[in-house]
């Protein structure tokens, strides 16, 4: 347990140690999480304590209220501020990428129709607050005008992305770009009703989280004919807080070019065999795996 005033000192504890004990001599293991493989969550925390001018609290987790799950898709759109006559509206940076002309222009309207505020967000997207209710028309039009989206259901709006190839020697692939192309072809073919959180990641390092989407995909190279070209394995069940789950594949090494046709047919079956008002997430918990994979292996989505 570590106080507010606690949490500076503590955090660079931390990061001291990482550096110190860390494998700094190769980028691939340069993480925390394979310092805390090597020597235990106990050795490196004891290890943490010694830099501390303050002495860490234990207890047992099990009697510990969990503060509920954030949610993930809850700042998108348009939503009431406790200031009365005032809203908020969280925009979606299509994988967290916007031109200098749309930026530009989000900034006008964040000035002429807002306090001149912009806040960021961890899922890639941005939120403009203090727009009054007489101005909430004209915000969403010109958010509209210029390509962008403000609606929590859009495919676009969930869409998480790592910094792929096209900066990252370790990716396997260009998830931006292919997260786009997805987000294209399906928002073509179906409408969701409700949203659903895709992440793309390009490396084993896993950026975007690819294990905790409710579909992930992570990069890898496959095999087709002599040549190795671009694809993924995909994920799906992946949760956190209070929905904390690991991602189970469902999908092996599907090339870049065959995946929007996966991933559509997937939220299909999705479509068709929900229960009302059920969640990806909570239709793939609710069917399993197993079951899951014998409908992707009937509509001949995986191979026999």
């Amino acid at each position: 347990l570590v106080k507010e005033q606690e949490c500076v000192p503590t955090a660079a504890a931390i990061v001291k140690v990482l550096s110190m004990l860390g494998d700094r001599t190769d980028r691939k293991k340069a993480r925390l999480k394979y310092v805390l493989d090597r020597m235990g969550f106990d050795a490196f925390m004891a290890e943490v304590q010694k830099g501390l001018p303050l002495t860490l609290r234990k207890f047992d987790i099990s009697k510990c209220d969990l503060r509920p799950s954030v949610d993930r898709f809850g700042h998108v759109g348009i939503h009431r501020q406790s200031q009365e006559g005032k809203s908020y509206m969280g925009v979606v940076a299509p994988v967290g990428r916007l031109t200098s002309e749309q930026m530009r222009k989000i900034a006008d309207i964040a000035d002429r129709l807002g306090s001149g505020r912009i806040r960021l967000t961890v899922w890639q997207n941005l939120i403009i607050p203090d727009i009054a209710d007489h101005n909430l028309d004209e915000a969403k039009r010109r958010i509209e005008e210029m390509g962008l989206e403000w609606s929590p259901n859009s495919i676009r709006a969930n869409l998480i992305a790592c910094t792929g190839n096209a900066g990252c020697k370790f990716a396997a692939a260009d998830t931006k770009r292919n997260a786009l192309e997805l987000a294209a072809y399906i928002e073509e073919r179906i409408e969701l009703d409700l949203p659903i959180n895709i992440h793309f990641t390009g490396c084993h390092h896993s950026c975007a989280q690819h294990y905790i989407g409710d579909i992930g995909m992570i990069g890898t190279k496959v095999e087709v004919g002599e040549d190795m070209v671009e694809g993924y394995h995909v994920f799906v069940g992946g949760g956190y807080g209070v929905n904390a789950a690991i991602g189970e594949e469902l999908f092996t090494s599907v090339t870049e070019t065959d995946l929007p046709g996966k991933i559509l047919a997937l939220l299909e079956i999705y479509l068709e065999r929900r229960l009302e008002g059920e969640t990806f997430l909570e239709f793939t918990w609710r069917i399993g795996i197993a079951e899951l994979k014998q409908l992707c292996l009937d509509n001949n989505l995986i191979p026999a």
